[in-house]
């Protein structure tokens, strides 16, 4: 249908009462069914949210069992939908049942049509409000493989919500072992192509002279050894989405035909004259600087900003904080339960550990010395010599006593105005917000100097 009123599927087989709905409920696009048969068919039609159904149907319509066994199955194809119950009769009963079933709400004729639009109004409302839930639901489960608590990793969460619905090729940047595949298969679950495949390809791990017909397909006879006709991996995507790993790998003389085929949505296999057209959503992922490698004509600058429509930059592990220690007690409930082993979690020393290593290999180092960590274990809880970190980070042991943060804050905070002022008391004072007596009773409480001569001490203790 053309218009942009809501759709309202009305189950009636009185036509008196069809053409007065028909004028009283003029904000809506009605449809009209007479029996059970109908009412499914136009269901199946229409998708409506919202139905008004009569009880009273044919071919038994003093009762109300042809009624509530067309509720019975509306509700079985659509639980979502928001069916009222549309009823002549004065029996309750029949009520009851109908909102034990599944009914919205029920409405007694004979018709008012300012109540019945109200009913209609808060339906429709109640079913957005459902849907958007239930689509809220789905993508909070396919971010959950994304564990972190970071202020980064939660903004890119956000960030995926906004383009998974989309069709932007995203390029995702990060270190090797940031997750790049993980946030990848997040877009393509979160999309629409969900139902569809997720198609995965590493252009670095297949050697120049086989990527091309890895990704585009071959004919028969193409090259030696072609012994049949085989689709690639663009087409084995179709209608899902292709994840190109490592694309600042490919090589500049496949990333021309890449460009067509992105710009095209066509492709035309090795060996082949035909072109196939795809629906196809594209993602990519490098450890490189694609950017600097395209102005030092490494790779095309022209498919760089083709692949770019969206950009995701992972951060490396060494700076989400405390998300290593999330990343590690998820991954030690998943080691145990494929090793069969029943190690409970870390000793103080151990977090110690993990959270102050570098983590050059970031998550899939991390995963890989929890694993080994799981088997070295000697006792029920893993310690620092289990996970064999031998680079630690050099870094301060994390202080969790509130007291002891806010001094040294404090602290810091006085050194580095004292020594953005030049040691002046006054513009010391002024840059912290405080009172010179309070300044110079904070400093006596930190044993900090001024590091001023006699005079300008004298000046400002005189002044004070």
């Amino acid at each position: 249908m053309s218009t942009d009123k809501p759709l309202l599927l009305v189950v009636e087989d009185d036509l008196g009462i069809q053409k007065q709905l028909k004028w009283s409920l003029d904000e809506f696009e009605l449809v009209f069914a007479q029996d059970r048969v109908s009412a499914i068919k136009q269901l199946r039609r229409y998708e409506p949210k919202v139905v008004t159904l009569d009880l009273g149907l044919p071919p038994d319509s003093a009762n109300a069992t042809e009624g509530l066994a067309t509720l019975s199955e509306i509700l079985t194809l659509s639980p979502l939908t928001k069916v009222i119950v549309v009823t002549g009769s004065d029996d309750k009963a029949h009520a009851i049942e109908a909102v034990r079933l599944g009914a919205y709400d029920f409405y007694h004729k004979p018709i008012a049509a300012d109540t019945l639009n109200i009913i209609l109004h808060r339906a429709y409302w109640l079913y957005e409000l459902e849907e958007a839930n239930q689509q809220f639901s789905q993508i909070n489960v396919r971010l959950a493989r994304i564990i972190g608590d970071s202020p980064e990793i939660q903004k890119l969460c956000r960030v995926v919500e906004k383009i998974a619905p989309t069709e932007l090729t995203t390029l995702i940047l990060g270190e090797s072992g940031t997750g790049k595949e993980v946030f990848a298969r997040a877009i393509h679950e979160c999309s629409l192509r969900h139902d569809a495949p997720f198609v995965a390809i590493n252009c670095a791990s297949i050697p120049d002279n086989l990527l091309e017909s890895e990704l585009f397909g071959y004919e028969r006879g193409a090259f030696t050894g072609a012994h049949k006709k085989t689709p690639g991996k663009i087409e084995c995507a179709q209608g899902g989405t292709l994840f190109l790993d490592e694309i600042g790998d490919m090589p500049l003389a496949l990333q021309a035909k890449m460009l067509r085929f992105l710009q095209e949505r066509v492709i035309e296999p090795v060996g082949s004259r035909q072109e196939i057209e795809v629906d196809v959503r594209v993602v990519c992922a490098t450890n490189k600087d694609v950017l600097a490698m395209a102005q030092q004509q490494l790779f095309r600058e022209d498919l760089y900003y083709r692949v770019s429509e969206m950009t995701l930059t992972l951060p490396p592990l060494r700076e989400r904080g405390g998300d290593v220690l999330l990343l590690a007690r998820a991954f030690l409930v998943n080691i145990n339960k494929e090793l069969g082993c029943h190690v409970k979690g870390f000793d103080d020393k151990a977090l110690q550990a993990l959270y102050h290593y570098h983590w050059p290999g970031n998550i899939r180092e991390l995963q890989n010395k929890i694993k080994s960590a799981v088997i070295m274990a000697e006792t029920s809880r893993i310690s620092d010599s289990d996970l064999l970190l031998c680079q630690p980070r050099e870094a301060a042991i994390t202080l969790f006593n509130l007291r002891e943060v806010r001094e040294e804050a404090e602290s810091h905070a006085i050194v580095e105005a004292l020594s953005y002022s030049g040691h002046n008391i006054s513009k010391t004072a002024e840059l912290l917000g405080v009172t010179r007596p309070t300044l110079y009773a904070l400093m006596e409480k930190y044993a900090l100097s001024s590091n001023k001569d006699n005079s300008d001490v004298s000046a400002a203790t005189s002044s004070s």
